[in-house]
């Protein structure tokens, strides 16, 4: 193996417009490469190091399916069960119809909304934190939106189509955790602690961080392409309320506590140390293309192409499509800030990378990224 093309890579982009990036690969459980380079803070020229944290954004959204399906594995929920059996508001739904004259009128749902819709995107959701019935529980509340609250709240929109009918990155996994609560009895966070981090030994990752782990936190910028530099800009937008557990984009961590979730999976769902966290099947399923021929044109991102959707995360279906060096089979997802998972059972293959800029370029750097530990292996 020979790395010195990805930490060239790396060079490469916190040279243009990345204030700091990072990567770890782990194969056969060994970190075979890992290089950082960049500032955590621009302005006071700290470099990055091993212990910062940083928003991990839609990275969350793996914990947060692979909390769901443990739900699965035990019986608690199916995939085809109906959604209103255990969250009652979403038993009568509507949806945006457009009329032949262009109006917008809004119909009786013909379908129901499914557990697998929450995991698959195709619930009929948006991603539109502003709406009326979150803005409204949100002052209800006075800011504090706990999770299950949100998805009452997000029940009184409209959908955008019929449930299991098309695919739209939305809210779906914030549901999704809120339905976590509700079946297991505990807070997200909490049963995220007890059945996942705690068990994995990753102590730096959680939707709250203590006095200390505020110390730790990555200044986070944006691109300004009218200054040509990156401006600050903290905070997590996806966050609407201070007890909201956002299961699509509320987690923080570290490189090097996330990576030890992400190669679980690599492991087929448990760790070298023997933590199970999901069963083989179970992590199969998850990797498996959900799409049908009626999604696909509503899966059209340009670095997405090759790729079908699991259960929350891209999974490789077509190497003609992707021009990806990845094998059939690689998943994972990506995050806001720029974050990559890159997760092969098959080669045995764990990559955790990470950045902190909001316009993230992902489109660019991800597909090379992945194409290039390839090549180095």
């Amino acid at each position: 193996m020979d790395f010195k093309r990805l930490s060239q890579f790396i060079d490469q982009i916190t040279s243009w417009r990345i204030p700091w990036a990072e990567v770890v690969v782990i194969q056969r459980n060994e970190t075979v490469f890992r290089y950082r380079n960049g500032y955590a803070d621009l302005e006071e020229k700290i470099a990055i190091d091993d212990r910062r944290i940083f928003n991990l954004y839609s990275l969350t959204k793996i914990l947060t399916c692979t909390a769901a399906l443990q739900l699965v594995e035990r019986g608690a929920f199916l995939l085809n069960d109906p959604l209103s059996a255990y969250l009652p508001e979403y038993a009568e739904m509507t949806v945006r119809k457009s009329l032949p004259d262009g109006r917008i009128a809004l119909e009786r749902a013909e379908r129901p909304i499914r557990v697998r819709d929450l995991f698959a995107m195709t619930a009929g959701f948006s991603y539109d934190l502003g709406a009326p019935s979150i803005r409204d529980v949100a002052k209800r509340t006075e800011g504090r939106v706990p999770t299950r609250e949100f998805a009452s709240a997000l029940a009184k929109e409209p959908l955008h189509f019929e449930p299991g009918t098309r695919w739209n990155y939305s809210l779906c996994h914030d549901v999704l955790a809120a339905l976590v609560e509700v079946v297991d009895g505990r807070r997200f966070s909490a049963y995220v602690r007890d059945e996942i981090t705690g068990p994995l030994g990753m102590q730096d990752t959680g939707f709250d961080l203590s006095e200390e782990q505020r110390g730790r936190l990555a200044p986070q910028y944006e691109y300004d392409d009218a200054l040509g530099k990156p401006v600050r800009k903290d905070g997590n937008g996806f966050r609407v309320g201070t007890e909201f557990e956002s299961g699509g984009a509320g987690l923080l961590s570290t490189v090097s506590d996330y990576v030890l979730f992400l190669n679980a999976l690599t492991n087929r769902g448990t760790s070298p140390d023997g933590v199970r966290i999901l069963s083989p099947a179970a992590v199969d399923l998850m990797r498996t293309d959900h799409l049908d021929a009626s999604m696909r044109g509503d899966y059209s991102w340009e670095q997405l192409a090759g790729y079908g959707y699991g259960l929350g995360v891209r999974t490789h279906i077509s190497k003609a499509a992707s021009g990806s060096l990845t094998p059939l089979g690689e998943f994972g997802w990506s995050g806001a800030a720029g974050c990559l998972a890159v997760i092969d059972p098959d080669s045995q293959l764990t990559v955790m990378y990470a950045q902190h800029l909001l316009n993230n370029q992902e489109p660019f750097v991800h597909p090379r990224l992945k194409n290039i530990v390839y090549a180095c292996l």
